[in-house]
């Protein structure tokens, strides 16, 4: 049983992130966990405070149930269950506390919210979510994403870390569900691999045996990210996977806050895998 938490503002983006794990699960026992977190706008007397927070948590309450209600009819062929909850913790805390409460696998999520903030990389909630929410692996979808099917999975790395097999296991659990192609991505940054990095590829094949998988090498653009978008469009890749670990990429990319300066733009669903040493 897969237990999947689907944080959701009630967008459209949200709600586009839920079709998506729906459908990339269909084929399994799963229990979704829809989660709304209430936030206090403007402040008020404590009375007031109360009972404003009974009001918006009730309200909130409804949204959630009828959005399970229409979930379960959607998807009344399947293995699913569905569960709601709200929370008044900030989004990030929230997001942790029902990680650990519930024994969540995976926290699929979009990639802004109703702030509509474009000129961020993910958005500021996703953002923090990744940078602080280090228990389970994080699904990002792009806003309006139609779902296909990850037959090609891409996975980058420079080869400088050696990944344990925990770490690889969400990678690995996607690409047997659909039986996918895992692309291993190395962007040119030096003339020969060191001895270290060979180690750490040798590894890595080793870990990937029993899947199809392929090594690639992309040249050294000024960004990275001009590298990994273009490899996606000529691969056809469905999917992107990569460990968040001290000095990596992604972790660069999270700590910029405009995106002009990253220069990426995930236009395929997006799972990070937190660092786990």
């Amino acid at each position: 049983m897969r237990h999947i938490l689907l944080p959701t503002d009630f967008s459209d983006n949200a709600l586009n992130a839920i079709d998506y794990a729906l459908k990339l699960f269909k084929n399994e026992n799963c229990t979704f966990y829809f989660l709304n977190v209430v936030e206090m706008q403007i402040p008020t007397t404590l009375n007031l405070t109360n009972k404003l927070l009974d009001t918006l948590n009730e309200n909130a309450l409804k949204k959630l149930e009828e959005l399970r209600k229409q979930k379960m009819l959607a998807c009344a062929i399947s293995n699913f269950n569905f569960e709601t909850i709200v929370s008044s913790e900030y989004l990030v805390y929230a997001i942790i506390q029902e990680v650990i409460a519930h024994n969540i696998d995976i926290v699929v999520m979009g990639t802004k919210g109703t702030t509509g903030a474009k000129e961020f990389f993910f958005g500021r909630n996703t953002n923090a979510v990744i940078k602080k929410m280090n228990l389970c692996p994080v699904l990002v979808v792009p806003e309006k994403f139609d779902f296909e099917i990850p037959t090609q999975i891409a996975f980058p790395t420079d080869f400088k870390r050696f990944y344990s097999d925990i770490e690889l296991k969400p990678l690995k659990d996607i690409a047997t569900l659909y039986n996918s192609d895992i692309r291993v991505v190395h962007i040119n940054v030096e003339d020969n691999l060191s001895s270290k990095q060979e180690n750490n590829m040798k590894a890595l094949k080793q870990y990937l045996k029993k899947f199809e998988y392929s090594f690639h090498w992309m040249p050294n653009f000024a960004k990275k990210a001009k590298s990994i978008n273009i490899f996606i469009e000529e691969l056809e890749i469905d999917m992107l996977v990569m460990v968040n670990y001290k000095h990596s990429f992604i972790e660069n990319i999270i700590n910029e806050h405009v995106i002009q300066k990253v220069g990426f733009h995930p236009i395929v669903p997006f799972m990070i895998i937190q660092d786990l040493d």
